[in-house]
């Protein structure tokens, strides 16, 4: 049944509603720099890894995205460092703040209740036998408890591998670092804080911060956009959403054919809908949290953004890991970058308008410095006619 909320009592424009997102997920107004990039996970909650690293790996581009500049080792080490935080499943594979262990109960005991994962099955003596090993030897990785694939088939865990797969979802096995992407396994018992550890909050309990946590993170959201955030379930969500602390408000547009639609708000966030504020003009993952959700983003920024890594190169419009490029609290283009030694090369850039040149010069010399490039090269132009203006900007 669909959560029942009384009527609205505030009604946002699309603008307001825009620039209240912007700001909870700290992209308007000025950054919390001595929290730094504990501080942004923190206040997301979750931060989304991936495989793919062009510019460079997306966890290292959100915080960077939101504090400029900061060093990549730093950023590494706020995320894995001293136990500030711990991996598993939320939006998707996500780097979560460590205070959130007890939130994920509900997930881990509903995993145990499935039994075997993605298929693979595995004897309780091989489950045993990991367990056992990570006790008397300490924090592993999958190589180091026996192998992590039979074959060179991805799919093809060895047993051991998916025993330590399948002890991390049930929350016997916690990762609180990576080593060269290597997930390093440790016994949850051992690494997460004790406090934290024995905390058994209910599903209920669970579901309702989770919500309120991804209320605060968005801003103002559609249901459907909270329950993305973690992905919860619509029958999840709406058992808890109207003790979530969320305030039920109208935004102007997000409704059928234009007309206002349903939403929920941080409350803490509605009597600063008009405040000011510097907006960052910086490059995307297209897996940060301000654009992960596609439908979001069509919404609130009428940008159809898709990731097209996976789509055959000839298809492609874009480019491989196209960043959209935020300028003004608005997303104006897009940029596919990738690197050649000391050069950041730009792909293929799309560009809303002429006019956002000086914003998109200056993401890329801030991006080139960033990731240690001198020169940046840029290929293909939506518009070859505002080449000779792109390469002023970027010599100046």
């Amino acid at each position: 049944m669909t959560a029942v909320a009384p009527p609205p009592t505030v009604t946002l424009s699309a603008d307001q509603a825009r620039r209240i997102a912007l700001r909870a997920q700290g992209l308007l107004g000025s950054p919390d720099r001595r929290a730094g990039v504990r501080g942004v996970l923190r206040h997301l909650g979750a931060v989304q890894l991936d495989t793919i690293s062009v510019l460079a790996r997306s966890h290292e581009l959100v915080p960077y995205a939101r504090l400029g500049a900061v060093g990549r080792p730093a950023v590494e080490h706020a995320y894995w460092g001293a136990g500030a935080s711990f991996e598993y499943w939320s939006h998707a594979a996500c780097v979560l703040p460590i205070e959130e262990w007890p939130l994920f109960a509900f997930r881990r005991r509903a995993y145990r209740d499935r039994g075997n994962l993605w298929s693979h099955q595995v004897s309780e003596q091989a489950y045993r036998a990991v367990l056992d090993r990570l006790r008397a030897e300490g924090p592993l990785t999958s190589t180091e408890l026996g192998g992590a694939k039979r074959t060179a088939e991805w799919w093809d865990w060895s047993e051991s591998k998916v025993a330590v797969e399948r002890a991390l979802a049930f929350g016997d096995v916690v990762c609180t670092e990576r080593r060269g992407w290597k997930r390093v396994y440790a016994l949850a018992e051992h690494a997460v804080p004790a406090e934290l550890f024995e905390r058994d909050p209910s599903d209920r309990e669970c579901l309702a911060r989770l919500v309120r946590q991804a209320g605060r993170a968005l801003g103002v959201a559609t249901r459907a956009d909270l329950a993305d955030y973690h992905r919860l379930k619509s029958a999840q969500l709406d058992a808890v959403l109207a003790e979530s602390g969320l305030l039920p408000v109208a935004v102007a547009g997000w409704g059928p054919d234009g007309a206002e639609g349903p939403a929920w708000a941080d409350p803490a966030v509605l009597d600063r809908a008009e405040a000011g504020g510097r907006h960052r003009t910086t490059l995307l993952s297209p897996f940060d949290s301000l654009v992960w959700d596609r439908a979001r983003t069509e919404r609130i920024f009428g940008m159809a953004h898709r990731l097209e890594a996976y789509t055959p190169k000839s298809q492609r419009i874009h480019g491989y890991f196209a960043m959209p490029l935020l300028t003004g609290g608005r997303l104006v283009g897009r940029v596919d970058p990738a690197r050649e030694g000391r050069t950041l090369v730009a792909r293929r850039i799309s560009l809303d308008s002429a006019r956002h040149l000086p914003a998109l010069a200056g993401a890329l010399r801030e991006a080139a410095e960033w990731v240690g490039c001198s020169a940046v090269r840029v290929e293909e132009l939506h518009d070859e006619a505002v080449r000779p203006a792109l390469a002023k900007l970027l010599a100046d």
